[in-house]
């Protein structure tokens, strides 16, 4: 089974991202033409020197071009807090004040509440001080920034799990995208495969997307505690995806073939955006042999291989679920169609 992790990415100020669209005349007055520097950075008069030998020699070194504008410590801080510089310098530390201030600032988890999701993906929240985000996580600075939606560009089942618990949790969306592989976004930017997504996220300030919970992990991307069916808010976690799966299978009926859903599932540890994957197989074997290797291997997926499973953050079938699975294996007819 895997999780789908809403991940919300948002930079300090001093590791603002490169925004060359917006960046001020100012910081780039004194390169020679904007397309031959790569950073910009502005700053403190003290250091300058020493900055100056090192931009030179490392030009010398790697090619890579610098322009510092060394125009006081104040001036720096300004700058980087405005995101209008690549990087920004200070004789003295940024207070506790001027971080709060800064572009990009937040570095706590958040919580999301179903709505709110919809909300954004829907581009009908757009900036990262909005009351209904601020007021579900107090003590948080929020910045003026707007949220940047990315979602998936290309068929997938990941965008599947994410549209199908948008349209279980909010009317809105069930009335205006609805649930698919593919769905028309009202508002992003596309990235193809979790690896697309989880890319853009990470390069892009503001940025919020889902992707699967071993890409989060991977990308070291933050990611928010989704408020679940009972109220409770959970992150995405191995066990919290099992608890999911738990939940849903004790209403299921013994005949049950698990084409189901477990978005939204019932139980105080569920994290409400989980999902099986599922391996199909023919009912009727036609090749005996093949038929008995591949029961063969299923059996043991769902014993020794469901051990390794969270290694790699996906989450075991719960033991009874997982007894039931292996029971139905019986059914399958190894001698060729009836």
């Amino acid at each position: 089974m895997r999780a789908l992790n809403l991940a919300a990415l948002m930079f300090l100020a001093v590791a603002c991202a490169k925004e060359g669209a917006n960046s001020s005349s100012t910081a780039s007055s004194t390169s020679s033409s904007s397309g031959s520097v790569d950073l910009t950075g502005a700053g403190a008069t003290f250091p300058y020197p020493i900055y100056s030998k090192w931009f030179s020699d490392y030009a010398k070194l790697t090619g890579v071009k610098i322009n510092y504008q060394s125009i006081g410590s104040g001036g720096g801080i300004r700058q980087v807090s405005e995101q209008t510089v690549d990087f920004g310098a200070s004789d003295g530390p940024m207070s506790d004040e001027e971080l709060a201030k800064a572009k990009g600032g937040v570095t706590a988890s958040l919580k999301f509440t179903p709505d709110l999701i919809a909300g954004i993906f829907m581009g009908r929240v757009t900036k990262w001080n909005d009351s209904r985000i601020a007021s579900l996580n107090p003590g948080v600075s929020h910045p003026n920034q707007d949220i940047l939606v990315v979602h998936r560009s290309d068929g997938s089942g990941t965008t599947y799990i994410f549209t199908d618990y948008l349209d279980k949790v909010s009317p809105a969306w069930h009335a205006s995208v609805g649930k698919g592989k593919e769905v028309k976004w009202p508002v992003g930017l596309g990235g193809k495969g979790n690896e697309g997504v989880a890319g853009q996220i990470k390069q892009t300030p503001g940025a919020v997307g889902y992707v699967e919970l071993a890409y989060a992990k991977q990308n070291n991307l933050p990611v928010a505690a989704v408020r679940n069916k009972v109220g409770q808010y959970v992150a995405a976690s191995v066990p919290a995806v099992t608890a999911a799966a738990a939940g849903v299978a004790e209403s299921l009926p013994a005949n049950t073939d698990y084409r189901i859903s477990i978005v939204n599932a019932p139980g105080a540890d569920s994290y409400p955006i989980s999902s099986f994957t599922w391996i199909l197989v023919y009912q009727h074997q036609t090749d005996a042999v093949k038929g008995k290797k591949l029961v063969d291997f299923l059996n043991w997926a769902l014993t020794e291989g469901e051990k390794v499973a969270p290694t790699l953050d996906y989450a075991p079938l719960p033991t009874a679920m997982a007894a039931n699975v292996r029971a139905r294996l019986t059914t399958i007819d190894l001698a060729g169609a009836k």
